[in-house]
């Protein structure tokens, strides 16, 4: 029962088949758009004794580097940097933003630290691949989450707290170069190529405006010509064009997530006809203490020998025959009949795709 549940649960949102149309700007991007990664390394302070040790040197440093700068000379033999951390700090931004836009930065400890929980970032310039400052970050760091230790050594702790972001703690300081918006033909990128969805792109451009101006290049452009009408604001045509709903033909898989046992199933997922046997083998150490009593006047100890002895039981095993599954209700149905665990389900679906059963691609993470 507890796998059937968690089996349904997995593919609910799946299981009437029903596909959903997605706006293009969805599953595509416009040409002229990009993004900037940018880098950064900073200084995180205020941690209740959870950053960095003396053996991170580079942590003493830079807290050595940044005193000077306000006057104060201080021997690194006298630092003691465990309520500060040494961070490195990424962005992506969007080509659009303009100077003074404020943007979410993740921050990361690259030192010993244990927990960057309560600390402030300090002003940390951000960087792009060419070395050009675009951007400054600061604010204080939220890593929902803790991780507390005690002095006999025990440990409570949830999630991971040796990284965290700093909501729109990031600032604009230069704009992006961004391409100028063209005036007669644009281009359609999809995110997942795919020769289906790009046709029915075109389609749908098409059907919107009237008249041929969309073709697919291939499974991953579709070029647009603008229709003069529309020249003189291309902003309002863009916005029309990224809104139009398509209906985006996706590639039967099957997800498997071995560390949790989660398992997802796509809507075109297929089974062929197959036959399934499972069961599994109990092995149980069961330990029957013996007591070993001295002779009398023998100066001996009484001991106690573990005597332990294993117990093996194999499960009932049961056979089912697939006849064929043509959705994912049907292989929901199929695997819940053998009643196995959500772990077992996976090792089920390995097993069918090894078999050539399964008609979908199994991604394993």
């Amino acid at each position: 029962m507890k796998a059937k549940l968690f089996f349904i649960l997995a593919i609910f949102s799946l299981a009437f088949n029903i596909v959903y149309p997605q706006r293009i700007k969805d599953v595509a991007y416009l040409s002229g758009e990009n993004s900037e990664q940018i880098i950064g390394y900073g200084i995180v302070v205020g941690l209740a004794g959870t950053g960095d040790s003396y053996r991170s040197s580079f942590t003493i440093q830079s807290v050595t580097s940044m005193l000077k700068r306000f006057g104060i000379t201080v021997p690194q033999t006298d630092l003691k940097t465990k309520n500060v951390a040494a961070v490195i700090v990424t962005a992506t931004l969007n080509s659009n933003l303009k100077m003074g836009a404020e943007f979410d930065v993740t921050v990361s400890s690259m030192g010993d630290a244990t927990s960057l929980q309560g600390g402030t970032l300090l002003m940390t310039p951000l960087s792009s691949i060419s070395g050009t400052v675009l951007g400054y970050a600061q604010g204080a760091i939220s890593v929902g989450g803790f991780d507390i230790n005690t002095y006999t050594g025990n440990r409570l702790s949830k999630n991971h707290t040796l990284a965290g972001r700093v909501p729109r703690g990031g600032t604009l300081k230069e704009s992006m170069s961004s391409a100028e918006l063209p005036a007669n033909e644009i281009s359609v990128f999809l995110k997942e190529p795919d020769l289906t969805t790009s046709q029915n792109i075109t389609s749908s451009i098409n059907q919107k405006f009237g008249s041929e101006i969309a073709k697919a290049v291939d499974a991953a452009e579709v070029k647009i010509t603008v229709p003069k009408e529309r020249q003189n604001n291309i902003v309002g045509f863009l916005s029309e064009l990224e809104n139009i709903n398509v209906q985006v033909d996706e590639i039967a898989k099957v997800v498997l997530n071995e560390r949790t046992g989660t398992v997802v199933s796509g809507q075109n997922v297929k089974i062929q006809p197959v036959t399934i046997t499972h069961g599994s083998l109990n092995i149980t150490i069961r330990n029957y203490p013996i007591v070993s009593q001295p002779e009398a006047f023998s100066q001996g100890k009484t001991t106690v020998v573990d005597n332990l002895i294993p117990y093996a039981s194999q499960d009932s095993t049961r056979t089912v025959a697939i006849q064929g599954a043509s959705n994912v209700q049907e292989v929901a149905a199929a695997l819940n009949s053998l009643k196995v665990s959500p772990r077992d389900i996976i090792s089920i679906f390995q097993a069918l795709k090894e078999a050539g059963a399964l008609m979908a691609e199994l991604i394993i993470m």
